[in-house]
C-alpha cells in the first residue's frame, strides 16, 4: 500500500470513529436498545436523557435503564430483539 492510500485509510477511519457522548437506553418491554447522540459534552447528554426517558415512559415501555458512554457512533441506532429467543429481529 502506498503512503497516499495509507493516509487516506487512516483519515477515513478517524472520520468514522470520532468518540462522542452517546445515550444508550435499554428497555425490557419491548426488548430494545436505543442510542441517542452524538453529544459534544457529557452535560449535554445528561440534560437530554430525561426527555428520551419521558418519551419511552409515555409509550409504556417497561424496565427502562439508561447510561451515557463516550464512544464511536453505533452502527445501528435502534435494535429490537425477538422476545422468543433474544436475537435481534429488527434493526434500524
Amino acid at each position: 500500500m502506498d503512503s497516499d492510500n495509507y493516509k487516506s485509510l487512516i483519515s477515513n477511519a478517524r472520520d468514522y470513529c470520532t468518540p462522542a457522548w452517546w445515550i444508550e437506553i435499554f428497555t425490557a418491554q419491548p426488548k430494545c436498545t436505543y442510542y441517542f447522540g452524538p453529544f459534544d459534552r457529557i452535560w449535554e447528554a445528561e440534560t437530554a436523557v430525561s426527555g428520551y426517558l419521558e418519551d419511552l415512559q409515555s409509550e409504556l415501555a417497561q424496565g427502562i435503564q439508561a447510561q451515557i458512554n463516550k464512544c464511536c457512533q453505533p452502527d445501528l441506532l435502534t435494535i429490537e430483539y425477538d422476545p422468543s429467543d433474544n436475537s435481534p429481529s429488527q434493526m434500524v
